[in-house]
């Protein structure tokens, strides 16, 4: 979709603060309140403002140490990945989990506080899943770039 400056502007405003009053945004974005609202309705309807939520910090309710882990299953068949979809989709310290083309079937963010609570994560969640054959995990040192939302481009 082609996004002229003013709805790229809405778009990073929003993403940026999803709080901020409509007459600040159209004072940000440098145009009037009506046609601001009719463009936001806009952006809405073509969905590319899915819609409004809070910003929880993870640090403080899950933890600071991320640790992306790289899981193969025994068995690729569709059985098997609905299978450990279910049930890592529980599992309140993964923060996501992509399926993967490659060497590993699926790669994990897991959010922790600490080594005692990855090791209750792993062996109390992880490994009791059917099908998982092989874990590989990798600690990250430093958050370079997170964005909360795509840059509107």
């Amino acid at each position: 979709m082609n996004l002229d400056k003013v709805n790229r502007a809405i778009l990073a405003e929003l993403a940026n603060d999803g709080r901020v009053s409509w007459r600040d945004l159209a004072e940000r974005v440098n145009i009037t309140l009506t046609p601001l609202l009719r463009r936001v309705r806009h952006l809405e309807e073509v969905g590319l403002i899915e819609g409004y939520s809070a910003r929880l910090s993870e640090a403080k309710l899950a933890g600071t140490m991320s640790v992306f882990v790289s899981v193969q299953l025994e068995k690729q068949s569709e059985s098997a990945l609905r299978a450990f979809e279910s049930r890592i989709k529980l599992a309140p310290e993964v923060m996501s989990c992509h399926l993967m083309t490659g060497n590993a079937d699926y790669l994990l963010r897991v959010v922790v506080r600490d080594l005692d609570d990855f090791q209750a994560f792993l062996l109390g969640k992880l490994t009791s899943i059917p099908g998982v054959s092989n874990i590989q995990s990798s600690f990250a040192l430093k958050s370079i770039v997170q964005r909360f939302a795509p840059l509107p481009k």
